[in-house]
């Protein structure tokens, strides 16, 4: 067989820069009422890698996330998982013969399988989906996207989502260069925002679970202002307490504080995983904006990064382009200030394993526009 699929013990799961392939996440959605599973694969690498040799295989593995919506029916979750990215042409292949061998692994009530995959779009390889500026017009229509990713399938099944869950947008920023270069990278307006939050007076710290309130205030202010859906603060006390010390994939996180006097401004969690630092979640005030302090919060958020030794850092999530009209804009603008380079993924993709009830759940998902793990 040229894949075989075993289950594993959540401790064991790898180490990755990808945050929602840990150890630690499993125990951050646990507490939030998932039920995380994992497991191993070994492939032949001419199944997914188009080598002529029979005898080279790749091991990897990947974090299941399940969540009951009734009582009798589940969906299965793979938040950008499986990490390690077949040949575009072996990509709809290697999905297919891992869900099908998934389906004897998952108890019956399951209606599919949502992979969002942190793979790199097939369109942002593509000169024609790039315009004039340079700017990425972004995927093809649902069908078209659908054609190209079921190639070489055996049951055209892979359908893509209404919506994504996680971003399938993002910036990430090489920090293997010292402070003087990353500025230097910067857009000016940028570089002078940082400078000028810090002569302003505005200071960051790190701050623990006595200060959660402080975040969760800031974090309410910015869902309102940005008319935003309302996590609990039991969502994000998950993140800041969840321990994984004792597994294979455990991760740092670190909650930020940007104040001016004994006032905050701005809170984000940063956390720390492999290689990579993420901006995960952020907030700010909508007072004494003039003050820069959201760009003070970041600065330090890359240097503690560097520090633990990050060679790149995650902004986690932007508009695709420079379209004043989409919602994330202002948040594309901002980020890009910092330099980096834009990634940008294949977003969230199903395999249903009922196809009446999958039916069912996408008619549910349009009418409450999304449904969000």
């Amino acid at each position: 067989m040229s894949l075989t699929v075993h289950k594993k013990d959540l401790k064991e799961v790898f180490e990755t820069s990808i945050i929602q392939q840990t150890a630690f996440w499993s125990e951050v959605k646990k507490q939030q009422g998932f039920l995380p599973t994992a497991f191993d694969f070994k492939t032949e690498n001419s199944f997914i890698f188009n080598e002529e040799s029979k005898h080279t295989y790749t091991y990897g593995d990947f974090l299941v996330l399940i969540q009951y919506i009734s009582k009798t029916d589940y969906i299965a979750y793979v938040p950008y998982g499986p990490e390690i990215e077949p040949h575009e042409e072996n990509q709809g292949k290697f999905l297919e013969e891992l869900s099908e061998i998934l389906r004897s692994y998952l108890p019956k009530g399951c209606i599919l399988i949502r992979y969002d995959l942190a793979w790199r779009s097939h369109w942002a390889k593509d000169e024609d989906h790039f315009d004039e500026t340079g700017q990425w017009v972004g995927p093809p229509e649902k069908k078209y996207q659908e054609f190209r990713l079921n190639f070489n399938t055996s049951n055209w099944n892979l359908k893509k989502t209404n919506s994504d869950i996680l971003p399938s947008n993002t910036i990430f920023l090489d920090l293997k260069h010292d402070s003087n270069n990353l500025l230097s990278s910067m857009k000016p307006k940028t570089r002078y925002n940082i400078n000028l939050s810090f002569r302003k007076g505005i200071t960051v710290k790190k701050a623990g679970m006595d200060k959660l309130n402080i975040w969760y205030a800031l974090y309410q202010e910015t869902a309102i202002r940005n008319k935003i859906t309302i996590n609990s603060i039991d969502y994000f006390k998950s993140v800041l307490t969840a321990r994984a010390e004792d597994t294979n994939s455990s991760a740092e996180v670190e909650l930020l504080i940007a104040e001016y006097g004994n006032v905050p401004l701005a809170a984000m969690f940063l956390v720390i995983s492999g290689n990579r630092g993420t901006y995960l979640y952020g907030a700010s005030s909508s007072a004494n904006r003039n003050l820069m302090a959201t760009y003070a919060l970041q600065w330090e958020a890359i240097n503690i990064a560097r520090s633990k030794g990050c060679t790149e850092y995650d902004f986690f999530g932007v508009a695709p382009k420079a379209d004043a009209a989409h919602p994330l804009y202002g948040l594309y603008k901002f980020k890009t200030g910092f330099g980096g380079k834009i990634h940008h993924n294949l977003g969230c993709w199903d395999y249903p394993l009922d196809q009446d009830r999958y039916n069912h759940l996408l008619a549910a998902e349009m009418h409450s526009q999304g449904y969000h793990l």
